[in-house]
């Protein structure tokens, strides 16, 4: 049906992995067109799966199909209508998710998030840049959003050898969407927010922040827009919301006055590192600590780089914290695996002076799935600890 490749069988292939390196394919790649789609075959001609080609990344081929069939609108409307009944099934009555999650959703490449009536989707790779036309009709034809966006601003992308671009290709952004996070709303802004303007991977462990929390002082670093600061602001604590970007902060005060919260809330901009430094040296003291800073680690070569960074931004948040008080700390790095992380968090609390209890372990919400066979989708830590 397509170019024929010939592969190696590995142990991680066997397995269900979708991606297929270089080093193990044995056919003459010259000839195969970039971003083309192609049937990878074994070494006994068994047929092995269909996906599309890149000689310029790391992973030459992703695997979209274990079947013989053809990568056409139907094949799209069916994979995302696949994925869309999975999280109406798991996530009930929420108009707000992330409607297909790459590899986790078979569909590596894409993600695509839905922010009410708008839907922000980013192609990542070549061969699905190649199938973007058929793409954006089956998301358009299953969802019918009011509005569209093409958030093609990651920089996997140049890894790919593809541009960068924002652009609306469908409807207006005239008034942002305004989404619910258990009883509060926050307003997204899918063409300047980080990611695809808003984290929803960590829905769910922001709903278990409020069973911890009844009240108090709190302090929410790398605070963004706010969505972990300001649900414990609804639960009655009192919530100082730090960041050292101004666009983020105004962002965090507008969800704020969004929900009636400024008065519980005070807005700091300010170097994480520098901030945690004075709170120190002054003495001062929380009931709560919000830690959910960026990937530190983006390749192997970081790690040990990323576990000094994380070490010592959690030895801060431990000593500010008064004595039993809670601290939900995070990393999205995927090259810290949940050992390391929760390695980190018992050498910074020794290091502090203080006796560490783990009181749940989480990871990313149901709509980022985890395929066991592909390791990679992986990626977010959280913990929440009592010290």
């Amino acid at each position: 049906m397509y170019e024929k490749i010939i592969l190696n069988r590995t142990d991680r292939l066997n397995a269900g992995h979708q991606w297929i390196f270089s080093n193990e394919i044995k056919t003459d790649l010259k000839t195969v067109s970039p971003g083309s789609l192609v049937d990878v075959y074994d070494g006994k001609n068994k047929y092995f799966g269909t996906g599309y080609f890149n000689p310029h990344s790391l992973i030459s081929v992703r695997l979209l199909t274990k079947q013989k069939e053809n990568i056409d609108k139907d094949f799209f409307l069916r994979k995302i209508n696949a994925s869309v009944t999975y999280r109406r099934r798991m996530m009930p009555g929420k108009d707000s998710f992330r409607v297909v999650y790459s590899e986790g959703d078979f569909l590596p490449g894409v993600i695509a998030d839905k922010y009410a009536d708008c839907l922000v989707i980013q192609i990542l790779t070549l061969g699905m840049e190649e199938l973007t036309g058929i793409l954006i009709d089956a998301f358009d034809e299953i969802l019918s959003p009011s509005a569209i966006v093409l958030r093609n601003d990651s920089q996997s992308r140049t890894l790919e050898g593809l541009p960068m671009e924002i652009k609306t290709i469908k409807g207006n952004l005239e008034q942002l969407p305004i989404i619910k996070e258990g009883d509060i709303y926050f307003e997204v802004n899918p063409l300047t927010g980080q990611k695809t303007g808003f984290f929803l991977d960590h829905a769910g462990n922001r709903n278990a922040a409020t069973q911890y929390n009844r009240g108090g002082t709190c302090l929410d670093l790398f605070c963004y827009s706010g969505a972990w600061g300001l649900r414990l602001a609804k639960n009655g604590a009192s919530v100082i919301l730090v960041d050292e970007s101004e666009k983020a902060l105004a962002f965090a005060l507008r969800n704020a006055e969004l929900n009636k919260l400024e008065d519980k809330c005070g807005f700091v901009r300010e170097d994480i590192f520098s901030f945690m430094k004075k709170e120190i040296k002054n003495g001062n003291l929380y009931d709560f600590v919000i830690l959910d800073p960026p990937a530190f680690v983006k390749s192997r070569q970081k790690v040990k780089e990323g576990i000094k960074g994380y070490k010592d931004l959690n030895l801060m948040a431990i000593k500010l914290l008064v004595k039993g008080g809670i601290l939900a700390t995070s990393s999205c790095s995927y090259h810290i695996g949940k050992e390391i992380f929760l390695d980190i968090i018992k050498s910074a609390a020794h290091d502090a002076g203080r006796n560490a209890r783990l009181l749940e372990y989480r990871s990313q919400g149901v709509d980022h799935p985890v395929l066991l066979s592909v390791p990679e989708t992986e990626y977010l830590k959280c913990a929440f600890v009592a010290v």
